[in-house]
């Protein structure tokens, strides 16, 4: 590939060569006042709050005081997170609460009153929250602030488990802080592992690509729903009541999963001295006395990251008593680089004389490991990884980034993502990239190029390459439907015969569809939050795998996998349950049953319209056991009319969600066994 070939894929910028002087001037300037920031810069202690409270939907009735200002001296930052700020469907559904304001007022109410502080950032996902707020003379001094949210539940949004973070610079010290709810539950452990890898892989500060480990430091808290094992509850109240916390935290579940290296590997936690916060009766110092008896657990955390972070103290706050629930607090002294300006322009004009004389020496090299990357066979939502180096071989600061080709509206594919996109190499040292396939779509095979750009250098390209394997998950209901053996064991003809509708509908419901379905309707219906809890990723895998070779043997997974999948199931077919075109009609219609039954008898084809009765009439029956399993037609509405009425951009129109959340109440709460037709 050169610079005349018509199949080069970006039109590679000719840089005048002042200009391209000028650019690498700025990389080497960099570079070299990187290298002398020690006699510009000097460490100064700043003192950071960081607090974490379950606050079980409960309204803000109290002050919050003993809690936020009880130090004498006020904190330069604070961070305070919450978790189940709002258990109301409408929080759930909607991500709509009242809550937000009422909190955010108790904590201005509540921070220290001997100093004026700033909120720097915000940011909420359902019921977790978080807020940093910074002493006024402080603020000025900080850069770059960016958040992000990751919704650990189905679908990567949906539940009250996840987490959100916040990234900023102070002086110049990047900070990161991240409040995280986990999966709930004693013997959850897994989920919790994976809820908590799921955070730190997803998380990416898109305004300043960083992910939470590239930051100087790094303060992890939340509920993280860790338990205590090996103990009854009886044992537990037995050693706290003679204060042997040590006893108990060796069964605690965090430290033993840190210890096996499958969470929060590197971080530090503080010697825990006080009883544990979780679970309260409501307005008590009293631990669980319902049924359940639930053993006391440490589920509120705050651990840390970083060079330069001294834990001063870590306690609860038992005081506070409206939540089952008690706030923990960590107040830390760390050490921020700050800037001294008047050495900093000393240091800047020798610098500036000493590029003067290595004009010729600014030219950035780079070299990488490998210009093609082949995965192995990619399978549906089975993300597979690829690491790439890249060495920096020249004399001045390589900055690299991928850059996106013509007409294209990102640097790689949808299926694609690379960690980190861009970043800045030393001379003699090296950065690893990180490429993640994860397969969504139907698709043959996968391939790209990627353009790696060098500031101030030549441009690089990687191919990306790999074979897909189809599934049933990504193939159109027609073609499910016309298949006499499950997708994997068609032959290529029967295959292209069914998916160009040349073959018979043999079903009117998919084969597929109707294993998940009737499994569910034996064994799921008096399951609770059936449609609103995870399941581990390798269940869902080997459900996948089950539909798609076929199988003799009972489904696997649990029932909450089975759930998962049917949803999965629905929001990935090539085309949706309802077709494209009737959204907007179907939306417009959404206050008059009698409008959307028309729109479903006579403009939906026999075989879409046998398949979305017939998960209607599933849910009526869910419905029936509303007492069992906790669920409403409200709550499946909204979760099924983001499913069977998806945008093909998904996500992209959300003030449509209660549109189409009401089209599909209809159907919920009225008969339909009347409108199914056979398939002609």
């Amino acid at each position: 590939m050169n610079d005349q070939s018509p199949d080069l894929p970006i039109v590679r910028q000719k840089v005048a060569q002042g200009h391209g002087i000028s650019a690498n001037r700025e990389s080497f300037l960099r570079y070299q006042l990187s290298l002398k920031e020690p006699e510009y810069t000097h460490l100064q202690e700043f003192s950071i709050f960081v607090g974490t409270w379950n606050v079980n939907g409960q309204p803000p009735t109290i002050s919050l005081k003993n809690w936020l200002s009880v130090d004498q001296e006020p904190p330069d930052v604070y961070a305070i997170g919450f978790q189940e700020l709002d258990l109301s469907k409408e929080a759930f559904l909607m991500f709509d609460t009242p809550r937000e304001a009422e909190w955010r007022k108790a904590i201005m109410d509540a921070i220290h009153p001997d100093t004026k502080y700033r909120s720097v950032a915000y940011v909420r996902l359902v019921g977790m929250q978080l807020e940093v707020l910074v002493n006024n003379s402080h603020y000025k001094y900080i850069r770059n602030v960016a958040i992000d949210t990751v919704g650990t539940g189905i679908l990567g949004k949906m539940g009250n488990k996840g987490g959100v973070a916040v990234r900023l610079e102070l002086h110049n010290t990047s900070l990161c802080f991240v409040n995280a709810h986990l999966a709930a539950g004693v013997e959850e452990v897994e989920r919790r592992n994976q809820d908590y890898n799921d955070i730190n892989q997803r998380a990416n500060f898109r305004r300043h690509p960083y992910t939470i480990k590239e930051h100087d430091q790094v303060y992890w808290l939340g509920d993280l729903n860790y338990r205590i094992t090996e103990q009854s509850a009886f044992q537990v109240k037995k050693y706290l009541a003679s204060d042997d916390l040590a006893s108990v935290l060796l069964a605690d579940q965090l430290n033993q999963q840190k210890d096996l290296s499958k969470v929060l590997q590197d971080y530090t936690e503080g010697d825990i001295t006080f009883q544990p916060t979780y679970k309260f009766d409501l307005n008590s110092d009293v631990y669980d006395t319902s049924e359940k008896a639930r053993a006391p657990a440490w589920t509120d955390r705050i651990l840390w990251k970083g060079k330069g972070i001294h834990q001063l103290a870590y306690r609860s706050h038992m005081d506070l008593k409206i939540s089952d629930h008690k706030p923990v607090s960590a107040l830390f002294k760390s050490e921020i680089c700050v800037v001294d300006q008047n050495k900093y322009r000393k240091v800047h004009e020798e610098v500036l004389k000493k590029m003067d004389k290595l004009e010729n020496e600014f030219l950035p090299q780079v070299t990488v490991d490998q210009s093609e990357v082949i995965f192995d066979t990619v399978k549906f939502r089975e993300p597979q990884h690829r690491e790439i180096i890249i060495a920096n071989t020249g004399q001045v600061l390589a900055e690299f980034e991928f850059i996106k080709k013509l007409d294209d509206v990102s640097y790689c594919k949808e299926w694609l993502s690379i960690t980190p996109f861009s970043g800045c190499i030393k001379p003699g040292e090296k950065c690893d990239l990180r490429l993640i396939v994860n397969l969504e779509q139907p698709l043959e095979s996968i391939y790209d190029i990627l353009v790696l750009h060098l500031i101030g250098g030549k441009d690089m390209f990687i191919t990306v390459s790999g074979e897909c394997q189809r599934s049933c998950f990504t193939t159109s209901i027609a073609t499910l439907s016309r298949a006499p053996v499950p997708l994997l064991q068609l032959t290529p003809d029967q295959f292209k015969h069914a998916e160009n509708q040349q073959s018979s509908i043999l079903y009117s419901i998919p084969r597929e569809l109707w294993l998940l379905v009737d499994h569910l309707y034996r064994n799921g219906l008096k399951t609770r939050e059936l449609f609103e809890s995870t399941a581990l990723h390798e269940e869902i895998i080997r459900i996948r795998d089950w539909l798609d070779l076929g199988s003799m043997d009972p489904i696997p997974g649990s029932i909450h996998a089975v759930a998962e999948a049917l949803l999965l199931f629905l929001s990935y077919t090539r085309d949706p349950i309802i077709p494209y075109h009737l959204h907007d009609t179907c939306i417009a219609a959404a206050s008059n049953y009698q409008n959307c039954k028309q729109i479903v008898m006579q403009k939906m084809s026999d075989l879409d319209r046998n398949v979305f009765l017939y998960l209607c009439m599933f849910l009526q029956e869910l419905l029936k056991y509303s007492n069992e399993n906790g669920t409403d037609p409200k709550t499946l509405a909204t979760i099924f009319g983001d499913i069977l009425l998806r945008d093909p951009i998904r996500n992209s129109r959300p003030q449509a969600n209660r549109g189409k959340a009401s089209f599909i109440y209809h159907f919920l709460i009225n008969d339909q066994s009347s409108l199914i037709m056979p398939c002609k």
